[in-house]
């Protein structure tokens, strides 16, 4: 079965949550109705932000409600991260919200020790698989990009790679060629968001999101410019790729401690 997937690349509110709930329910109001799946950037409420006491929401905040109403209205799931709160710990989670209501999560496990994001937010320990329309999907965050093991298709476990950013222009060129890399590696199609415009902190981000087939090439490729768009992947074409070169065959076992 097909999987219809709406990307959206655009600059954020900086730290205004409420201004970026509002943007986006105007953007998602645009959608197009057969959507399956709508992909937002990292910490799409803020931007990529170290002050998590100031912003952090709870568990049941008001974006993951935003995110159940918006999922629910739409008829989509929709997915993206903000920072979270449990305890005495921050996490820069990735939510999964069901049209249905139901959600799952995912935190992030590589954190930006150039920003310093591993000494304000805790790891995550677990990957997260979940499943739309008959496909297996993988969702990741921004900086796990950078690591092969974690993202390793084990036994074809997944036929859809997911990375939610915020990745800075001045390593736009191994924002591309590493979501190339995870397609043809994993044999699994690839979805990059990335978020456009200069945050607080004065960083620049060009977008350069991505669709990318599971023989690594650019089935979309954005500009710098803010945009929405959709494009239907083929889980035939998955199929027929991996019967042809089926390269996972000869992959090696390995466990992660």
């Amino acid at each position: 079965m097909d999987l219809r997937v709406t990307i959206i690349q655009t600059s954020l509110h900086w730290q205004d949550a409420a201004a970026n709930r509002s943007m986006f329910s105007e953007k998602l109001a645009l959608v197009a109705p057969d959507t399956d799946l709508v992909v937002l950037p990292e910490m799409f409420t803020t931007g990529f932000s170290m002050d998590a006491s100031g912003l952090a929401e709870e568990t049941e905040g008001p974006t993951l409600e935003w995110m159940k109403e918006e999922a629910a209205k739409h008829e989509a799931v929709l997915t993206g991260s903000v920072i979270v709160r449990e305890g005495e710990q921050y996490f820069n989670r990735l939510y999964w919200v069901r049209p249905d209501g139901t959600y799952e999560h995912y935190n992030k496990r590589h954190l930006f020790r150039m920003a310093k994001e591993h000494h304000t937010y805790t790891p995550g320990q677990e990957k997260l698989l979940v499943e739309l329309r008959g496909w297996k999907i993988c969702p990741l965050v921004c900086y796990d990009l950078r690591f092969p093991v974690w993202s390793r298709n084990v036994g074809s476990e997944y036929d859809l790679l997911l990375y939610v950013a915020n990745w800075p222009k001045p390593r736009a060129n191994a924002w591309s060629i590493l979501l190339q890399a995870r397609a043809i590696e994993n044999l699994s199609y690839v979805v990059g968001v990335n978020r456009v415009g200069t945050d607080g902190n004065g960083h620049p981000y060009s977008g350069d999101s991505a669709i990318i087939h599971p023989k690594g090439y650019k089935l979309l490729e954005t500009t710098e410019a803010e945009g929405m768009h959709t494009i239907t992947l083929s889980k035939q074409e998955l199929t027929d790729f991996r019967e042809a070169f089926p390269a996972h065959l000869d992959a090696d076992d390995f466990t992660l401690n």
